[in-house]
């Protein structure tokens, strides 16, 4: 199993259909919840796939077009309603403060919470959070109004001794601390045991990329370089790229040109047009040329790993 693991609650673009909803997906890290982007209908999809949120304490929004952003009031009307007592964290473009504000003041609710809301401000690699094991950046997509992608990289994880020296050198917890930080052993004889034959490396660090919506930009390559997982919106198929140049969004062939450069592990589609209930079709062009890319499906956890 994976500490890092992602939940798709909805992966269809601009309207609600009956076979998909708009954007909202849920990355969870050890028990730490992040929601990304909370299209309208997003709590009745945590109902329906029995999510709770009691972990839920950050949310991110990717731009102020509706099907990314319609579903908030109502959620954060239902943690008040709950009782919720812990503050909760928006990341989102200037503007939606005033637009909870005024939702807020219209209905006369006064939160039992602490709602914080942080303005995404025009900076690439924007550190949004910084934590102990993690951290997430902000970075600029292209798109008709502004828009930004987000990154979750785990730290890189310290090197791990080999169990039979620990046992032969008899190394206390001071000794065991150095070499995990990367530093050589010497003996009481005075001989120095190199850090890397002593150790096996850690895991690999598992990462995730959020773009979603954007045109064709290979201005993103160098946030998302090597993710685990990218998920990137594949809109149009190539019949309709004219029509995704001038809505500023992509073709499912745009992503996986973008996944292959940027050399991630494996390619997440989402953001479907309401004309492709199978979106088969959408896979079909991105395999040609990045074969490890899969569908995103509403309901469906995906537990991400090196493959």
């Amino acid at each position: 199993m994976s500490n890092l693991k992602l939940t798709i609650l909805g992966n269809g673009s601009a309207v609600p259909t009956s076979f998909s909803n708009p954007s909202s997906q849920l990355l969870n890290y050890k028990g730490k919840q992040f929601m990304i982007d909370c299209g309208e209908g997003t709590q009745m999809q945590m109902i329906k796939f029995k999510i709770k949120h009691r972990n839920l304490n950050y949310i991110f929004i990717s731009h102020l077009h509706g099907d990314h952003f319609y579903g908030l009031i109502g959620l954060l009307s239902t943690f008040h309603l709950y009782g919720r007592e812990k503050p909760l964290i928006i990341f989102a473009p200037e503007g939606l403060g005033n637009v909870i504000k005024t939702q807020l003041e219209v209905s006369k609710t006064v939160l039992k919470y602490d709602l914080q809301i942080k303005v995404l401000g025009n900076v690439n690699n924007e550190l949004l959070l910084d934590d102990e094991d993690f951290q997430i950046h902000a970075f600029e997509l292209k798109h008709s109004v502004p828009s930004w992608g987000f990154v979750f990289r785990e730290k890189l994880k310290q090197r791990k001794i080999k169990k039979e020296f620990i046992v032969d050198k008899e190394l206390n917890v001071e000794q065991i601390i150095s070499i995990k930080k990367g530093n050589d052993f010497i003996d009481n004889t005075g001989k120095i045991h190199s850090n890397s034959l002593i150790t096996n490396p850690p895991p690999e660090s598992l990462s995730y990329a959020y773009c979603s919506d954007t045109a064709y930009y290979e201005n993103i390559l160098e946030y998302i370089e090597g993710v685990t997982y990218l998920y990137h919106e594949a809109t149009f198929d190539k019949t309709m790229e004219k029509v995704a140049i001038e809505r500023k969004h992509s073709t499912a062939e745009h992503a996986a040109m973008i996944a292959k450069k940027a050399n991630v592990k494996k390619l997440l589609l989402g953001h479907f047009s309401a004309r492709f209930s199978n979106p088969g079709v959408l896979l079909e062009e991105a395999k040609e040329i990045f074969p490890n890319t899969i569908l995103s499906r509403e309901g469906q956890t995906y537990f991400i790993r090196e493959t």
